[in-house]
Parts: C-alpha cells; sequence; structure tokens
C-alpha cells in the first residue's frame, strides 16, 4: 500500500490524482491545494459547476470519496510554501511513498523539489504547454538530478515556444496574450501521461538514479518553427550537473547567499522568452 504526496487539484491536477487513485494499491493521499474553484475554471475542469466558490481541496477530497470510499484523504488548503504549515508538510512527504507535482508555479516546484530530496522521495511533474500545443512529464529518483537541472538543461536545448513578433504596423493596437489556454483534450492527454510514469514509481520501478531521470515532450500539435510534427514523442535523459548549486553535494564552501543567487538566476532564465 502507498501513501501519496501531490500539490496542485487544477485542470491538469485533478485528472492525475483521479486516475492514480483508482488504483488500489494507493491508500491514502495528501493533497496541498489552497486555490478555490472559479467560473472560469468549469470548462477545463472535472468539477461540477455547482461547486464553484468552494476550496478545490474540499471538492477534490469529496470527489476521491464519492469513488473511493476506503482511501484516507487529507486536504490542506494551504500555500505550499506558507511558513506556517511546513511542519506538517513535511511530516507528510516524509510519511509518502511519493509524490506528485501538479502546481503551476516555478517557486512552488522548486520548494516541492526540495522537499522530496529532503527525504528521499520520488516524485513526478507534468507541463501542459501554452495552447495544448503539447507537454512534458518529468520523473525525478533520489540522488538524480533536481529540478532546476532539468529545467535548465531544456531551456536551453530545447526551444518549445517562441515569442511572438511585435507589430509595429498598429501601434494603438490590442497586446496579443502571451499565453492561450490549453483545451480539457490537451490537458486530459498529458495528465494520463503523467498518470502512467507516476504508476511506474508505485511500481517500484525506475526508483533509482541507475536507470536514469527521465522527462518527455509528447507533441500534440505541428507548430512551425517549434514542432515539425503532430503526436511525437520525444525523450531526454537529462544528467546531474556538478555545477548546480541546488543539488550537488554539499563542500563546506557553498554559502547561503551563493544558494540564493543559484535560485534568482534560475527563476529568472526559465522566465525568459
Amino acid at each position: 500500500m502507498a501513501h501519496l504526496f501531490q500539490v496542485g487539484a487544477g485542470s491538469g491536477g485533478m485528472p492525475v490524482l483521479d486516475m492514480l487513485c483508482r488504483d488500489l494499491r494507493i491508500d491514502r493521499v495528501t493533497l496541498v491545494e489552497p486555490d478555490s474553484f472559479k467560473p472560469h475554471n468549469v470548462e477545463r475542469h472535472v468539477f461540477p459547476p455547482s461547486g464553484i466558490g468552494e476550496l478545490k481541496a474540499v471538492l477534490a477530497e469529496r470527489w476521491l470519496k464519492e469513488r473511493r470510499p476506503d482511501l484516507d484523504v487529507q486536504a490542506l488548503p494551504v500555500d505550499l510554501l506558507d511558513p506556517d504549515w511546513q511542519g506538517k508538510i513535511e511530516a507528510a512527504v516524509a510519511a509518502c511513498n511519493l509524490g506528485v507535482c501538479a502546481a503551476d508555479n516555478e517557486p512552488a516546484k522548486y520548494h516541492f523539489d526540495a522537499l522530496m530530496r529532503r527525504f528521499d522521495k520520488p516524485w513526478t511533474l507534468g507541463e501542459v504547454l501554452s495552447g495544448g500545443i503539447g507537454g512534458f512529464v518529468h520523473r525525478f529518483v533520489p540522488g538524480g538530478p533536481c529540478y532546476g537541472c532539468v529545467a535548465s538543461h531544456l531551456k536551453r536545448d530545447v526551444v518549445v515556444e517562441k515569442p511572438q513578433s511585435a507589430d509595429y504596423s498598429q501601434p494603438g493596437g490590442a497586446v496579443a496574450e502571451t499565453t492561450v489556454p490549453a483545451g480539457i483534450a490537451s490537458i486530459f492527454t498529458i495528465a494520463g501521461l503523467h498518470a502512467v510514469v507516476t504508476q511506474e514509481l508505485l511500481d517500484n520501478r525506475q526508483q533509482t538514479s541507475d536507470n536514469g531521470p527521465l522527462s518527455l515532450l509528447l507533441t500534440l500539435q505541428q507548430v512551425p518553427e517549434v514542432f515539425p510534427e503532430a503526436f511525437r514523442p520525444y525523450r531526454f535523459r537529462i544528467a546531474r550537473s556538478p555545477d548546480c548549486l541546488i543539488c550537488r553535494p554539499a563542500d563546506g564552501n557553498l554559502a547561503s547567499e551563493d544558494l540564493d543567487a543559484a535560485l534568482t538566476e534560475a527563476l529568472a532564465r526559465l522566465g525568459d522568452g
């Protein structure tokens, strides 16, 4: 039997949680999700319109218990980074067997990664690209590269989105949005892949760094200068970076300001472009 620790029950996180918790080997879930269910969430979410205004954590717990009455669910409607809740969050991570990150912001992903590495837990992360053109699923194992290593490598070597050129012909015109919401079909496709990769960890497979970390990219649309064809999978084996200030072994010479600078640079790099 297994204890799953998950952050995020949004449009991508909830279908992953639903699929995983239908596996009877999971008998306990701790979910961290601070947001409430809003009207604009309805078209891309499993929750019904009647849930508008309620906390997603509460809706998720109800959803799971309706399908698995035997499931032990602890829903925490708090921010993962809330300092007042770190003790309880760390206790849940220490007790879990594997983690799922479905957070949609970089600070939460880095914090989740730090928690998983501190307690030597395997975990997975799913990311749907803007407009639903494709998505990534990453698997992390104890002793392997951190999220910073993987994100830095992919940002540097794998171009998945290009910024739209400014239109100077209409200086007074509307500014185009830089991101486009993905449709529910794209979200559920990547969520299904995310669940399959996570079940590998549940099967006690691919849990050591000897097997190598894995990042999967699945294209869902053909996009000129980005993806040459739709429905094509790519696999990336990314080694742990010996120069990573986040996860490299401590040598006694790493100052706290160096680590702060590394995190700042990583977040800035991911925000470029």
